[in-house]
């Protein structure tokens, strides 16, 4: 008797929560791929054939434009001029970055407006970066009444640096607020116990601060690599890939000027899936050994 009044126990479907997740996820994946995938995807079929705007006629040319793109001195002086970019930025907001966050890390209102005046910068974008730098290292800018005749954006040898360094210090915010974060995730029962070990601030900094902001360190190179490869506009402004010839031009300059102002669509694409390729797999290294050094810690 009682047996038959109990309730049979409602199953719950594990398609549920599947329904639940596609509808929210589907809209979005919709939109990423229709406004990301496709475009990534559509420049790399142009990579194979010569497209052009005012040739009627679109041929499939396979691997011809990336072997003509390879025999072109143009493209490896770009490229070792992005590479240099980027080396650049990836080392110098990272160091400073980790140090202006060290100092930093204290809660009161003044430090936080400090954390904000540092973040303004990455809020703004590249081309306002550029004009404000701009003024400022023109000849008769306020840098050379100090550091007198200098030229920052018409010297060959310091151009491509000043660009490197503009954007060090556009970028150096984003680096302050990712530490300040690892920072603050930082137990400060650990650095109690160190220094009731007698550890001093490097011994704590090594041995306690810097294992426990591994994930930040990791996030920091892997934007700002990023940030170096695809730096455009700043080059547009500051420099238009001169002065001389493409002395401070990067690849990603390199692939507008080829596709819009010269017209050769075809060799542009092959040239930014290249350029899509190489930032993909230095990312995906320098994650898996980022990540790897954040389980060994």
């Amino acid at each position: 008797m009682l047996l038959s009044n109990r309730q049979p126990r409602k199953r719950h479907s594990v398609l549920v929560p599947v329904r639940e997740f596609s509808g929210f996820a589907l809209p979005g994946l919709f939109l990423y791929g229709l406004l990301v995938l496709v475009p990534i995807g559509w420049t790399v079929v142009l990579g194979f054939t010569d497209r052009n705007r005012f040739a009627p006629d679109t041929s499939w040319v396979g691997l011809d434009q990336f072997r003509r793109l390879l025999e072109d001195d143009q493209f490896w002086l770009v490229l070792r001029n992005t590479f240099v970019v980027t080396a650049i930025v990836v080392v110098v907001p990272n160091v400073l970055g980790l140090a202006i966050a060290l100092l930093l890390d204290r809660d009161t209102l003044l430090y936080r407006l400090l954390r904000s005046v540092f973040f303004t910068p990455v809020i703004l974008s590249g081309i306002v970066v550029s004009v404000i730098w701009q003024s400022m290292l023109r000849p008769d800018g306020v840098l050379n009444k100090v550091f007198g005749d200098v030229g920052w954006l018409s010297d060959p040898g310091i151009a491509l640096y000043s660009i490197s360094g503009i954007l060090c210090w556009q970028m150096l915010g984003f680096c302050v607020v990712v530490y300040l974060a690892g920072l603050n995730g930082v137990p400060k029962e650990l650095h109690e116990a160190a220094i009731v070990d007698g550890a001093g601030w490097w011994r704590r900094f090594r041995s306690v601060t810097w294992p426990m902001i591994a994930s930040a360190v990791t996030i920091n190179t892997v934007m700002l690599l990023i940030s170096g490869f695809k730096v455009y506009e700043h080059v547009l402004v500051l420099t238009n890939g001169g002065p001389g010839r493409n002395t401070t031009a990067s690849i990603a300059f390199d692939v507008i000027e080829k596709g819009v102002r010269g017209d050769r669509i075809g060799f542009a694409a092959a040239e930014a899936t290249i350029m899509l390729c190489i930032i993909v797999a230095l990312s995906g290294l320098v994650l898996r050994l980022l990540q790897r050094r954040e389980v060994h810690l």
